[in-house]
């Protein structure tokens, strides 16, 4: 059974919402009349795929997936004022909640929080966890430039901890936005660092120490930790501050971190094997943005030199066991 970790949705109702306003988020239309949502350095094209779930479940139907964990996608309700983050926060979940239980054979989901209201991220995750089912959320990598590590979302991760939650890293535009502007190098290059940016400081910050109830997933086969940890790990044995709030070195909280699929190189998910291991990646395509597929999640898979039973688990039975599906 293939399940596909890493794929975004535009519930309706939130296109519509931010369409009428008010929001901090432009849309325009393209020349199909599709919904084109802009963040600095960025553009999200809403094709079909992105905000019609009876499309989406032909094109799986047809490309053999058997459910996908549907998540929100970037900026997310981070540009937002807070009060109307909280507000569109709740709208898609709400829309989200509906589609999990109502299309349950072929979809679950992760919440969405607004993050720029620590305190309504706190209530926003009790709720959709207590009343709505979800199993967990995904965070943006950082917060309108606040880290996921400072100690406002320390109550949120406390519960999430207490919940046994899955807590999913999804980058957004980082700092230092304004030098990537150009080719497309905010997502192609901004992203990778902020997830790699965002794991490297929860755990120096002793946060994955501190909250271990937490599953950690990172997106993009972990940004470039599989290829850092080393880095990581030397700096903790040579500066004096990278050991004070951790009693192992970095790339042993990082091994027990979850990577999805989302590079589609044969020998970065090699390396992401040899680090983490067989168990600890999930399969993901980026569906339906431009620069994912569907295909090349699965035949990149199918590529790795793996048993059938190694091969099962990527595709899918290391994301149902983490999500009790």
């Amino acid at each position: 059974m293939i399940i596909d970790f890493h794929n975004h949705y535009y519930p309706p109702e939130y296109i519509e919402a931010v369409r009428s306003g008010p929001s901090n988020v432009k849309i325009s239309f393209d020349s199909e009349n599709n919904p084109v949502l802009h963040s600095p350095g960025d553009k999200n094209i809403a094709v079909p795929g992105h905000r019609d779930i009876t499309y989406r479940t032909k094109v799986l139907d047809e490309t053999g997936i058997a459910k996908q964990v549907l998540t929100f996608t970037a900026p997310g309700t981070l540009m937002e004022d807070p009060d109307n983050s909280a507000f569109l926060s709740r709208k898609v979940n709400d829309a989200l909640a509906k589609i999990a239980t109502e299309r349950s054979e072929r979809f679950t989901a992760l919440a969405t929080l607004p993050l720029n209201d620590p305190m309504a991220s706190a209530a926003e995750f009790e709720r959709v966890t207590s009343e709505l089912g979800f199993k967990g959320v995904m965070l943006f990598g950082n917060a309108n430039g606040v880290a996921l590590a400072d100690q406002r979302f320390w109550p949120l991760y406390e519960r999430a901890s207490e919940a046994g939650a899955v807590m999913y890293i999804h980058p957004t535009f980082p700092l230092g936005v304004e030098a990537m502007m150009q080719y497309w190098l905010m997502p192609l290059v901004g992203f990778v660092f902020d997830t790699t940016l965002a794991a490297a400081h929860l755990v120096f910050s002793g946060v994955v120490e501190r909250f271990p109830g937490i599953k950690w997933v990172l997106a993009h086969l972990g940004g470039t930790i599989p290829y850092l940890a080393e880095r990581l790990d030397r700096g903790y044995d040579a500066f004096s501050d990278c050991r004070s709030e951790i009693s192992r070195p970095p790339s042993e909280y990082l091994k027990e971190f979850y990577y999805d699929t989302v590079n589609f190189d044969v020998n970065a998910l090699n390396l992401a094997i040899a680090f983490a291991g067989i168990d600890h990646l999930l399969a993901g395509s980026d569906y339906p943005h431009q620069i994912g597929s569907l295909k090349k999640m699965v035949d990149s898979i199918g590529a790795l030199d793996l048993s059938d039973e190694d091969s099962a688990r990527i595709l899918g039975g290391n994301a149902a066991g983490l999500l009790g599906l």
